[in-house]
């Protein structure tokens, strides 16, 4: 399979911009969407809130673990992965060898502000939400440095972001190392 025709898996914390650069990616490619969030929800029958808050992280990251695999082995498309599955190895390992990863990279202050317009964030729930953030962005940034190209998103429109993973997708199938944008 060659690069241009593997899925392409957003990853980064929550406020990133995966669900709505990914529409957009997935409109510039002319290719499928799918939020992998969605399609947890959909799985299981209710929302991700209620997943954490009835069964708990653990059972969450096994459904997690169950939808992003079978979505990697289906067609070509773009996923926006939840802000933990990268994080989960066996999902990291699929994604390499099935997918082309894109980290979607941005600075804690974006990140707080983006986060507070929605109350859908179980992890930052009765948390101090820039503290929770740090933590995660700690715990999690170099893990999402693996990714096969990096895009910083602050200060970008969702449009103007898909339009620069698409040049990094160009730069790479040209050359095929990793890039960081």
């Amino acid at each position: 399979m060659t690069s241009s025709e593997k899925s392409i898996v957003l990853v980064g914390l929550m406020g990133a911009g995966k669900s709505r650069v990914g529409l957009e990616l997935a409109r510039l490619m002319k290719l499928p969407f799918l939020d992998v969030d969605r399609e947890i929800e959909r799985a299981a029958g209710m929302k991700i809130p209620d997943i954490f808050e009835r069964l708990g992280e653990k059972e969450f990251r096994l459904g997690e673990k169950k939808v992003m695999l079978r979505l990697l082995s289906e067609e070509q498309r773009v996923l926006a992965a939840g802000g933990g599955a990268f994080i989960q190895p066996e999902i990291r390992a699929a994604v390499k060898e099935k997918a082309i990863s894109v980290w979607l990279k941005a600075n804690l202050e974006t990140l707080v502000e983006r986060t507070g317009r929605s109350d859908n964030r179980p992890l930052l729930r009765g948390a101090d939400r820039t503290e929770k953030l740090r933590e995660l962005m700690e715990m999690r940034y170099p893990v999402y440095a693996e990714a096969t190209i990096t895009v910083v998103t602050d200060d970008q429109t969702p449009a103007a972001m898909a339009r620069r993973i698409m040049q990094e997708l160009n730069d790479f199938e040209k050359g095929g190392n990793r890039t960081n944008g």
